[in-house]
């Protein structure tokens, strides 16, 4: 029989609701973060986006000290910075800085790409070499900023030094299982959105993991959506927001999180539909017995260490019941 009771954690890319304003978003994204510290959920953790009008985690350490500010308990991190747009020297100052205030509550998830289009990319970046290409390094670096006096160099992370900040490689292909492995950290895959190199990452890690002084063995997170609701027609109901999520995604627009609609049909083509929902095949969509048995097959097959999951939901109070209803099956002897 599979594990399934393993810890499970909130991802959230902060979207603004149709209807709705930047601070109503901002707002909604605490109530998430303290509705998932009451439920028990082991982190809370804030994507990177810029110039996208339908999302507010753009200043995303900002919104990671909102959060710690408006809870007390639960984990809250970055899912992810992303490195190439940081120098790690500030984001080891501005971490460290957190970890000084919220001692034993703060994550870093690390990625590799902007989270942007290439032109906001540019005004983004801290130079005009591409600094995807130094991601290694950064994460080296930042392993360095939050270690030991005695492993210092020169330039020092005031606050940072000592915080051992956890770090976490983030990955939607195979390139950062790779990286994880040999730096012996915890590895994240976004299957949430990227599912198609999940299994082949996964097998990647695992088999070329080496132990650290972070880590003794692999510890796998697969990031994954959930819609669960009373039945499962509700469930299929309340998904047609995510479905809207993902054809934002594919037409390239930016529209906010819409309520859901009767039939989707009458929104997407056929192609539109097809791409949608390749991006977000990774789900576990139903009831609660439906639900258990979507994540009883998944554990069958990965087996993975924890479960991050996104809730696309546009009623926040159905939103929070997905997460409850996700974390009774967690919990269930």
């Amino acid at each position: 029989m599979a594990n399934i009771n393993i810890p499970v954690s909130i991802l959230n890319l902060a979207p603004i609701r149709e209807g709705e304003g930047t601070k109503a978003a901002i707002d909604a994204m605490v109530h998430l973060a303290q509705a998932g510290e009451n439920l028990g959920y082991k982190r809370y953790w804030i994507a990177e986006h810029h110039n996208t009008r339908s999302l507010v985690s753009s200043a995303t350490s900002i919104l990671i000290k909102h959060t710690l500010e408006h809870t007390s308990t639960i984990r809250v991190g970055a899912g992810g910075i992303m490195l190439p747009n940081h120098s790690p020297l500030v984001v080891a100052e501005q971490f460290g800085t957190m970890a000084t205030l919220y001692p034993n509550r703060l994550d870093l998830g690390l990625g590799r790409a902007p989270g942007t289009d290439m032109l906001t990319a540019s005004a983004l970046r801290r130079s005009q070499n591409d600094p995807v290409y130094r991601f290694p390094e950064d994460v080296t670096d930042l392993l360095t900023y939050f270690g030991p006096e005695e492993r210092q160099n020169q330039v020092k992370a005031f606050p940072g030094v000592g915080t051992n900040i956890p770090i976490y490689i983030l990955g939607s292909s195979t390139d950062s299982a790779y990286l994880a492995a040999k730096l012996g950290l915890p590895y994240v895959f976004a299957a949430h959105f990227a599912p198609r190199y999940m299994e082949e990452a996964i097998s990647i890690y695992r088999e070329r993991f080496q132990p650290s002084d972070y880590l003794d063995s692999p510890y796998m997170i697969a990031c994954i959506n959930v819609i669960a609701a009373e039945s499962d027609e509700e469930a299929q109901f309340e998904s047609t927001t995510m479905q809207q999520f993902f054809l934002n995604v594919v037409r390239g627009t930016q529209t906010p999180l819409k309520p859901p609609v009767e039939n989707m049909e009458q929104v997407w083509t056929p192609p539109e539909k097809q791409m949608a929902t390749s991006m977000s095949s990774m789900t576990l969509q139903g009831s609660k017995e439906t639900i258990r048995e979507q994540l009883t097959r998944f554990q069958i097959q990965h087996n993975v260490d924890e479960i991050m999951v996104v809730s696309y939901i546009y009623n926040p109070e159905k939103q929070v019941r997905s997460y409850e209803i996700l974390k009774e099956i967690v919990d269930e002897k």
